[in-house]
């Protein structure tokens, strides 16, 4: 293939598309690059494996740390399993990818997108989503795109597409819009509480760029000779065979669909109970009967004929006659229901959040800064995490069987949605330094499990005593759309989901969204069809929110008593050397001392924990004593602790002793330093000289009553 490059500008910003010039034996490479930052993105296609009835789509995202001019840590020198990062934007990649194969493509296709280069200024992730649309069109698979993606921020009053780093940090908003020519087909995005309608313009305003985007990627396949690619659908299944179904499943599946008293369980008991109706009269016919011999020929035909004709039934219904499955109006939320303080207080902070089938149990932990999640592994150094949410979909939670084993790509995206929608409304680390990890348990599940997480994490925070800035809820909204009609629903339950066209989850405040997520089954929606959604999900939120404030309306004011204790002091930076001393002995010696842990920060923050109080106070006064500066004629009440023949030591304060020189004993002749005083006597002292070599010269000489008065109520108030 003849290399090409071509670029396209964003406020002066370019984005640079090369082919043909790496990895000629993929289907389709695409180099994408925009500042230093590349990315090879590939897509290749294997021919389909006997027995597959869904599109086996796989989408990988690898980071290579040679692209920040970094050697891999441990043993082997070499990249390790996916950081949490790189599983995000692989289904960051995925989900505008997948709604724009054809349903009927059983193919093996994969997507591989690479970093080989990485600047501090331009992310990697909406330049993978691009490239893997036009990798995939030079690979010649069917695609109904091209399909593009860019990032918005807002910085001050104005929306930028594809900030940096810095600018998405310091800005509100940090929005991904996908889309293809027919609309708007993924959103992703974690904003400061911003109000509805600024959400809205700035989807607009990125699907805009994206235009620009799909229409070079036109351009570049055109230059190529490269036309799109119209395959032949399979053969449909025998005609006989849906037309014996249809006859002998309509009526019954209509009715089950209307009986609005059945609960999930019941319902899909119901509609299986028909559909084994079907299977034996289907295995009475005869073994010639073109019906028995398709049925028997496709395994799965019976079964996925039976489930289109319930797909159509359910939407029909739903766009004729205004009533989904359950009885509810289309702009109704299931019942909700909330509870706080659900697990012992040795669990720092719970909430139970229900909503119609679907159960949530979030717990709050609360931990010292020496807990918080170290990502210096991934790409970008020095970088941690303060707040942890974590995602857990046992198998019985939907009442299936199968291996626990560790949590799959599904569960971090939901973990990490829910965690974005949080994150806006924490404390200031200056202000509460606990590291806060909640862990959301999916107990039983019948849709938008992922906003139910947000409002159990809000419940368990706010039981925890965590002082959130305002409680945030969130509500999933579906979408039915058959021809011109659509149908915006709300709060969206697993039928809903399974068998409907849109998820868009909505997660804010009473006064805005804090996170968003919106995916499609389809090619793209127009911009007024997402604003409708984003504007019904208000009320929605609002009502959720209210039976929320009804379990608990304030964070508790009072911690868990098995919640660590902390206390922060600031110490000189010149001083940290001395704290920890060598080896770590004397901090360590603290530890031990006092039961309390210690953590130090580069910029002289010491943050003491302990479950008891005054444990933690014990650690803080020696390291107070410890760092003190002295000044000559400071007076403290101190306790002797050895003596020699010239002299007495003792302690003034936590970890920090001096000297009285037998001639500053008293003011007279001692012959014996015994004589004066003994191991444990408590004494006022006054600080004499601070020598060169660091060393305290202390004496009893020279004190006024007053001082030595304010120095036994200070260290009678630091015990």
């Amino acid at each position: 293939m003849v290399e090409i490059d071509r670029s396209i500008s964003f406020d002066g910003r370019d984005i640079r598309l090369t082919v043909g010039l790496l990895a000629p034996q993929a289907g389709g490479s695409v180099l994408m690059q925009s500042g230093d930052t590349a990315v090879l993105v590939t897509a290749t296609r294997s021919a389909a494996r006997e027995g597959i009835d869904f599109l086996p789509l796989t989408v990988d995202y690898e980071e290579r740390l040679y692209s920040v001019g970094r050697i891999p840590g441990g043993f082997l020198r070499r990249e390790g399993r996916p950081p949490e990062k790189a599983i995000l934007t692989s289904r960051l990649i995925d989900r505008p990818l997948r709604p724009l194969f054809p349903q009927w493509l059983r193919d093996d296709l994969q997507i591989v997108a690479t970093t080989l280069s990485m600047d501090e200024l331009v992310p990697p992730d909406v330049l993978a989503v691009t490239g893997a649309s036009l990798a995939v069109l030079l690979a010649k698979i069917p695609f109904d795109g091209p399909m593009a993606a860019v990032r918005v921020g807002l910085v001050g009053d104005d929306f930028i597409i594809n900030p940096t780093y810095a600018e998405i940090e310091a800005g509100d908003l940090d929005l991904v819009v996908a889309g293809s020519p027919a609309g708007v087909i993924m959103v992703e995005a974690g904003a400061n509480q911003l109000p509805e309608q600024d959400i809205i313009e700035a989807i607009d305003f990125g699907y805009e760029a994206v235009q620009d985007l799909i229409q070079a990627q036109r351009n570049l396949i055109a230059e190529l000779g490269i036309e799109t690619v119209y395959e032949e659908p399979p053969a449909e299944v025998e005609p006989t065979l849906v037309e014996f179904i249809r006859d002998r499943a309509q009526a019954p599946v209509k009715q089950i669909l209307s009986q609005f008293d059945l609960d999930k369980n019941n319902r899909d008991a119901a509609l299986d109970a028909v559909k084994e109706e079907i299977v034996a009269a289907i295995a009475e016919l005869p073994e010639e009967d073109p019906i028995q011999v398709a049925a028997t020929t496709n395994s799965k035909a019976v079964g996925n004929i039976f489930k289109d004709l319930t797909k159509k039934l359910m939407r029909r219904q739903i766009v004729e006659d205004g009533v989904r499955v359950d009885g509810r109006k289309l702009d109704e939320v299931r019942p909700v229901s909330c509870r706080v303080d659900v697990l012992p207080k040795r669990v720092h902070g719970s909430g139970l959040f229900n909503r119609g089938l679907t159960q949530v149990l979030s717990a709050c932990t609360l931990g010292t800064p020496g807990d918080a999640q170290n990502l210096s592994d991934d790409l970008q150094q020095d970088l941690e995490k303060r707040y942890i949410h974590h995602y857990n979909f046992p198998p019985f939670s939907v009442g299936e069987t199968k291996p626990l084993r560790a949590p799959g790509r599904r569960e971090i995206g939901h973990g990490a949605l829910a965690e974005r929608a949080l994150i806006p409304v924490l404390p200031p680390k200056n202000e509460f330094p606990y590291v806060i990890r909640v862990v959301s348990e999916v107990l039983s599940s019948n849709g938008s499990t992922s906003m139910g997480s947000v409002c159990g994490s809000t419940l368990a925070l706010m039981d925890a005593g965590v002082p959130i800035i305002k409680p945030v809820s969130g509500a999933a909204m579906g979408l039915i759309k058959e021809g011109d009609e659509v149908r915006v629903l709300t709060d969206i339950q697993g039928i809903e989901d399974f068998l409907g066209d849109m998820d868009f989850k909505v997660a804010g405040t009473d006064s805005g969204i804090t996170a968003l997520q919106m995916d499609m089954k389809i090619p793209g929606l127009p911009l007024e069809i997402i604003e409708q959604a984003i504007k019904q999900a208000l009320p929605a939120r609002l009502h959720i929110l209210e039976k929320m404030l009804q379990a608990i309306d304030t964070p508790r004011t009072e911690m868990s008593p098995f919640a660590p204790r902390l206390l922060t002091i600031k110490i000189d930076p010149e001083m940290i050397g001395m704290l920890i001393g060598p080896g770590g002995k004397t901090i360590k010696g603290i530890t031990e001392e006092t039961g309390a842990k210690i953590d130090i920060e580069d910029d002289g923050t010491v943050t003491i924990s302990a479950i008891d109080e005054s444990k933690a106070k014990r650690a803080r006064n020696i390291v107070q004593g410890m760092t003190r500066k002295l000044n000559e004629g400071d007076v403290y009440a101190g306790k002797v602790t050895r003596i020699i023949p010239i002299g007495a030591f003792v302690e003034f304060l936590p970890g920090k002793e001096g000297m009285i020189h037998i001639s500053q004993l008293a003011d007279y002749r001692v012959g014996r330093v015994e004589d004066e005083v003994a191991v444990g006597d408590e004494v006022i002292v006054k600080v004499r000289e601070l020598d060169s070599k660091g060393r305290i010269n202390l004496t009893r000489l020279g004190i006024h009553p007053d001082q030595a008065a304010a120095a036994r109520e200070a260290a009678t108030t630091n015990q």
